[in-house]
């Protein structure tokens, strides 16, 4: 961890440390160096205030002037300027802040009789699944189910997407079938199709396990066949369909509705 009060100035980032910081972008070597990049100053701020170790925090002069309070807590920084942080970073704009963060290690997953938990079934996109995330923190879930062939949880738009809220929020990566198979005769297992159950006709209660699939092709016949009940939003227009990140919190709304 950093140093307590600790505050460095360079003129720019060393080639080395942009260099790292630019491999993060890459799967892999996020899984190598076990880091990840957060951006901008809402998410950094999150991150400052969790239980998240930091590795390395750049900061604006301005960022560094409004959050002062925070930033004397133990964080070593460096000063740069806004291009500087937009050459290192995703971003097209930050004048704020940029770090790089160790992950963490997840407590063993263990479903108590009446938690309420999302499962997500090959959502690729990256914007969907941080604003999945987002949605989760929002009605106060811990844990987010995914299957191997979501997007990365630690890819910079879904760190981004989340917009702080993924150092609340528990995401597993499991063998998805497999996961709920062990869980059905526990917990009643929602399945969101076009061929389900009106859910604004039922009787729900925030407890169990709800699948959503990606939009093109649903959940896999793999997942749905561990699926024994399916919902549907119902549709009063015309479009073919809604955004995943859409569907889920329409979906867990209705379930927190009576909570």
């Amino acid at each position: 961890m950093y140093t307590r009060g600790v505050k460095r100035l360079f003129s720019m980032f060393s080639k080395a440390v942009v260099k790292y910081i630019k491999s993060l972008q890459v799967k892999k070597y996020r899984s190598q160096h076990q880091a990840f990049v957060v951006e901008g100053a809402k998410s950094v701020l999150e991150l400052l205030h969790s239980d998240f170790e930091v590795q390395h925090l750049f900061v604006t002069a301005s960022f560094e002037d409004e959050h002062a309070a925070i930033l004397a807590k133990g964080f070593k920084y460096d000063v740069v300027t806004e291009a500087e942080l937009v050459a290192a970073g995703t971003f097209a704009s930050n004048n704020a802040a940029l770090a790089v963060a160790s992950m963490r290690k997840l407590p063993a997953l263990h479903l108590k009789e009446k938690d309420f938990v999302i499962a997500l079934d090959d959502i690729r996109d990256p914007g969907n699944l941080g604003t999945i995330i987002r949605i989760a923190d929002w009605y106060g879930l811990k844990n987010v189910i995914c299957s191997e062939t979501c997007a990365d949880f630690y890819n910079p738009k879904v760190i981004s997407s989340t917009m702080g809220s993924f150092t609340r929020i528990n995401v597993y990566y499991l063998n998805l079938p497999e996961w709920l198979a062990q869980h059905t005769q526990r917990f009643d297992i929602y399945g969101a199709s076009l061929a389900g159950e009106n859910l604004h006709q039922m009787q729900l209660k925030p407890e169990g396990i709800v699948v959503l699939g990606n939009e093109a092709n649903g959940i896999r016949p793999e997942v749905a066949n561990q699926v024994n009940k399916l919902i549907k939003i119902p549709a009063f227009g015309k479009a073919e369909s809604l955004n995943v990140a859409t569907a889920t919190a329409i979906i867990i709304d209705n379930f927190k509705r009576n909570a």
